[in-house]
């Protein structure tokens, strides 16, 4: 596998906010930007994940299998011969990407992080294939842990807004989440994942209802306690849909303003299909929230 990558030493999370580029190697994304409807899959996908790092896209995120609501599951092969081509070509065009395999497979992730990738983003948190967190321990690489509450047999459409997965049974959402992304970093510590290559993500649309995503976004400080890196991934979602009466090409603005919140509440990384744009927001969000409350211009050290 490739040299580890160690998200303290390579990424300044605690400076700025980090974009990460979606590149779907699937026919069926919901955001119908998936590449396999070209005839040369992989040279769309490498066309998309060059204008995505010269965008200023700091993870490229390589995913051969949709998590729409309703996706049909795709076989173990057929996803690593989607997945692993599209990471070998992105590892040699762009020697300097980091790139993200996004898998819930313990084989899929193996052969993804041979090719070059070198992060694991896992929508089922470690659950769905046991022995995914032995794959994630035995490469040393950081791991995306989601909070799912989703299942894929409580799936509705809501007109405009496309289709949602039922909401989970929570008592308190924001305290239920928590407890449940504070199980998923205990069991991949007891699989021998270090905790300083640890991710979190809340799971926007995954399993809440419009409402319940609104406010994961409006409380996401209220994660930090866990003290983790944090994702947030409300990229064209269907609750924007919802809220604003937009279907999924007509999204950006409602994607701006979640991730706009979601940055001003602590986000790290966002991820997301319209990198150039948002890369512009995130600069700018950083900007004003790393601005003085005095208004001045501190003088650096040692100056006059």
């Amino acid at each position: 596998m490739n040299k580890n990558l160690c998200l303290e030493e390579y990424f300044s999370l605690d400076q700025r906010t980090h974009v990460m580029g979606i590149v779907n190697v699937t026919p069926d994304s919901f955001s119908g930007d998936g590449v396999m409807s070209a005839s040369d899959f992989v040279t769309g996908a490498v066309r998309q994940a060059v204008a995505f790092h010269r965008a200023g896209a700091d993870i490229l995120d390589v995913g051969g299998e949709s998590t729409r609501p309703g996706a049909v599951p795709v076989e173990t092969q057929s996803e690593i011969n989607r997945v692993v081509p599209v990471i070998e070509a992105v590892a040699e065009k762009i020697p300097d990407a980091v790139i993200s395999i996004d898998t819930s497979k313990a084989d899929v992730a193996m052969a993804a992080l041979s090719a070059g990738a070198t992060i694991l983003n896992d929508v089922w948190g470690l659950q769905h294939d046991p022995k995914i967190a032995a794959v994630a321990a035995a490469a040393g690489c950081p791991v995306i842990l989601m909070h799912n509450a989703s299942r894929s047999d409580a799936v509705f459409a809501d007109g405009v807004g496309g289709r949602h997965y039922v909401a989970g049974a929570y008592t308190h959402l924001m305290e239920d989440v928590i407890r449940g992304l504070k199980e998923r970093v205990s069991a991949a510590e007891a699989a021998g994942i270090v905790s300083d290559q640890i991710i979190i993500d809340p799971g926007i649309g995954f399993g809440k209802s419009v409402i319940q995503n609104l406010a994961l976004l409006n409380h996401l400080d209220q994660l930090k306690e866990l003290q983790f890196p944090l994702l947030v991934g409300p990229s064209r979602k269907s609750f924007i849909g919802s809220v604003l009466g937009a279907e999924v090409d007509d999204r950006l603005d409602g994607t701006i303003a979640a991730v706009a919140i979601a940055i001003a509440r602590g986000a790290n990384i966002v991820r997301v299909h319209d990198v150039k744009s948002i890369v512009r927001v995130a600069r700018m969000c950083d900007a004003i929230l790393s601005s003085p409350a005095d208004g001045c211009v501190k003088p650096s050290e040692g100056s006059a």
